[in-house]
């Protein structure tokens, strides 16, 4: 079992922030051990004995976003006088689907047009704010929005969007049983969504048009 600084710092690399206080891992290995009885398993079976503490330790990572603000990540931002817009495409993720505790991964395109003051934030502080976002209990749709909500609050952007494309192992392994199917979400805000013209172009960046 690691201490409670080992769990601190495993979730401030995982964040590149500092958290707001930490897990309760006895309560998280406590509840493995009851899912692994509910199964009808022996939770003192070598095989598994480790496992419980093994996900206590893991959660530090995958889910170290419900201890970060990710407005947070956004902490530094530049004014250039840039009035164009500027895109982060193809940003890889993972996240767990709240409902059945199972991952979904894929990428997210996030881009927005300055303030009027060309106020920008530094690019990997956008894929950073995509990762702490995901680091939670989450759903697709719920991710996009808020992604675009941090944007919208930190930067003040006269335009903002959020495109993820994402496949669900729930319903790869169970349901519908679709592997591949792609589950595909947008938020668009401001002139991204008033200006037929900003929209376009922003949407031919993102899937690899040359303007």
């Amino acid at each position: 079992m690691g201490s409670p600084a080992d769990s601190v710092n495993r979730i401030r690399v995982a964040t590149n922030a500092e958290p707001r206080g930490q897990f309760n891992h006895e309560q998280i290995r406590n509840g493995v051990e009851m899912i692994f009885q509910g199964l009808g398993l022996d939770v003192h079976d070598p095989r598994i004995v480790g496992t419980p503490d093994r996900v206590a330790r893991m959660y530090d990572e995958i889910f170290a976003g419900l201890l970060v603000d990710p407005a947070d990540v956004l902490d530094t931002t530049f004014n250039e006088g840039h009035e164009d817009i500027v895109l982060v495409r193809d940003i890889p993720f993972a996240s767990v689907c709240e409902h059945h505790l199972i991952p979904f991964f894929g990428k997210a395109h996030v881009g927005y047009l300055p303030n009027k003051d060309g106020h920008i934030a530094g690019l990997s502080k956008i894929a950073r704010v995509v990762d702490v976002v995901a680091k939670r209990p989450q759903l697709q749709e719920r991710i996009t929005t808020e992604v675009a909500d941090v944007l919208e609050k930190k930067l003040s952007p006269r335009g903002v969007i959020v495109q993820i494309e994402a496949e669900h192992l729930c319903m790869n392994m169970r349901g519908v049983r679709k592997p591949g199917a792609i589950t595909v979400t947008s938020s668009v805000r401001g002139l991204m969504r008033s200006d037929p013209r900003t929209r376009a172009e922003v949407m031919s960046l993102i899937h690899g048009g040359r303007l």
